[in-house]
């Protein structure tokens, strides 16, 4: 973490400055000046509106400008900042609201002026606490001290990449503010905040393979389509289908270190519900408050539409500051499809050659240039991190065929699908388990053995199958009705509703049942299974499968409700009370 920087670069004496020939909504047209490279952050205007080369052809530079142009005009002065889009990392990121370009709007007022930098109004300072002394030798990503009243996760300054060398100087504890200088190592001053560009990757040792789940607390996540820390999730899903109660569900309650929420092009009251209800969830990790250790980028959908370009790779460099810590952070994008949107929205007024449904040909390249910075790493300190990116996609009228959703789903490792049928029997979450994939879950179930959960990968097994069955059969009972099936078939169609209402169905709402822990999760599966077999034992013994329907399930299936989160022992006491009352049924 080198010292911030970054200020407008005038043009050397002589040479001129560069000139505004073409404004046309987010694409700027300026003259070419020696010095201004791809990508480089350009101050456009009077106001100093943020932009981003994108183009260079001859001698006119393509910029697309962050900030909305209205005002700006051709002749009117452009200058170099010479350096990319980056945004400043450091311990006020925990807690905070920011915009796409990382600027905080804690105290912004309701107008946000165009070009402002919107700096915190008062500069606080940090309890630094060096863990190095004077003469040692580091390597770049070495820890030299702690952050101490940064929150409820530990905050490390650490060398910065392509760093290190031997400490020249470390400064002792006390406060200090972000952009003082902490140790001197190497000759190159280390900061407690510092700049980090945002389509640059921050360099791992290497990447691992991830062995270990993400709990989510949804039990039709965490049994059917597990993630593994530093993995990657599409949650594609039509209007209605709740998509953003998912996600919040997941922001709330997965075992992350910190969430990194990025509203991308959302609905402002959205946006602002997600804020408030973080702000007052209590932190079942910490006892705090869940969003100290959460990072809100709020680029809602009256915001500029390129700062929605940008916010998806200022969250994933976010969480990679605090990955190289050691720690393992979620990225949640909701929704991607406005991100691919303002894509689109740039191309066309490049004039670049339409591809599928208007999107640029890139577009393919650009979502696995995203979901590829997700992964289990071994940082340059030598720690264990990871990020793992779960990406919302909102599909047009519910076409899960349209481009962003067909493209996002060829590069991600989970696949979340939202099912409107599901959604309107108020069947929540709505995830299908027709349409739905895991690709982490061989690895996953070797983990789960090492966990002390050998049966983890044949309970799953067993509830997609009696799930694919009650699928199967779902047309037929349409078509002739349930009195016409055989009776062993008759027991699946109940098995397949005992597995939907009594274990995937799960209440945001409910205070007990909002999160599942794992061995409630599995209690619950093997409890619904177990009275599953004893009613087909029933029939094959010659029960009539009436008699079997007829049984009340209301206790099995209000276990979930009636339990702790955790309380595996009360879910196995009302399966056994359920099979032993499946005793009285006789033929």
């Amino acid at each position: 973490m080198t010292k911030a920087g970054g200020t407008p670069r005038r043009p050397a004496a002589g040479q001129p400055v560069p000139r505004l020939l073409r404004v046309t909504g987010p694409l700027v047209e300026m003259e070419y000046t020696s010095g201004i490279a791809m990508y480089d952050l350009v101050s456009i205007g009077p106001a100093g509106l943020p932009g981003e080369v994108v183009a260079i052809s001859g001698d006119v530079v393509t910029v697309q400008a962050y900030e909305y142009t209205g005002g700006l005009a051709p002749g009117q002065t452009a200058l170099p900042r010479g350096r990319p889009l980056s945004v400043p990392l450091g311990p006020e990121l925990l807690g905070g609201v920011f915009d796409g370009l990382l600027r905080p709007l804690s105290g912004a007022g309701d107008w946000l002026p165009p070009g402002a930098q919107r700096a915190a109004a008062k500069e606080r300072t940090w309890s630094f606490s060096p863990s190095v002394t004077r003469g040692e030798r580091v390597a770049g990503g070495r820890a030299l001290g702690e952050i101490r009243d940064a929150g409820p996760v530990p905050v490390k300054v650490l060398v910065p990449p392509g760093g290190g060398g031997t400490v020249e100087e470390i400064a002792g504890a006390g406060d200090r503010p972000r952009d003082a200088v902490v140790a001197v190592v190497g000759g190159a001053e280390v900061t407690v905040g510092a700049l980090w560009p945002v389509r640059r990757p921050r360099p791992v040792r290497e990447r691992v393979a991830g062995h270990t789940a993400l709990d989510t607390g949804q039990r039709v996540i965490d049994l059917l389509f597990p993630v593994a820390r530093g993995g990657t999730v599409a949650v594609p899903g039509g209007f209605g289908t709740g998509k953003t109660v998912l996600l919040q569900q997941i922001a709330k309650w997965c075992d992350a270190d910190v969430i990194v929420y990025v509203g991308c092009g959302e609905r402002g009251n959205e946006m602002a519900d997600v804020i408030t209800e973080l702000s007052q969830l209590r932190d079942p990790r910490t006892g705090g408050r869940l969003a100290d250790r959460t990072v809100t980028i709020a680029n809602t959908s009256n915001m500029p539409m390129m700062a929605r370009e940008a916010s998806v790779y200022t969250g994933v460099t976010v969480a990679e500051y605090f990955r190289d810590m050691g720690l393992d952070v979620v990225v949640i994008a909701d929704s991607t499809s406005r991100w691919a949107e303002a894509l689109r929205e740039f191309a066309s007024r490049t004039g670049a050659l339409p591809a599928e449904e208007g999107y640029p040909a890139g577009l393919a390249s650009a979502v696995a240039a995203f979901y590829e910075r997700a992964a289990a790493v071994t940082t340059l300190g030598g720690d264990r991190g990871s990020v793992t990116v779960i990406g919302a996609v909102s599909p047009p009228g519910g076409d899960m065929t349209e481009p962003v959703t067909a493209h996002t789903e060829r590069f991600v490792r989970c696949l979340w699908t939202l099912d409107r049928d599901l959604a309107y029997a108020r069947h929540y979450p709505a995830v299908s388990w027709a349409g739905s994939f895991s690709r982490d879950v061989p690895v996953l179930a070797a983990g789960h053995r090492a966990a002390g959960d050998p049966g983890w990968a044949r309970r799953r097994d067993r509830v997609g199958a009696v799930l694919a069955e009650a699928d199967r059969l779902a047309d037929l009972v349409d078509l002739i009705g349930i009195t016409a099936l055989p009776a062993r078939e008759r027991v699946s169609v109940l098995a397949g509703r005992l597995v939907r209402e009594g274990v995937l169905q799960q209440s945001a709402l409910s205070e007990r049942d909002a999160y599942c822990g794992p061995e409630k999760t599995a209690a619950l599966a093997d409890a619904v299974l177990a009275v599953a077999d004893r009613c087909r034992a029933l029939v094959d013994s010659g029960v009539p499968a009436a008699s079997v329907e007829q049984v009340d399930f209301g206790p099995l299936l209000r276990a979930r409700e009636d339990t702790g989160p955790r309380d595996a022992a009360g879910v196995t006491a009302r399966g056994d009370a359920m099979l032993a009352g499946l005793e009285d049924v006789r033929p």
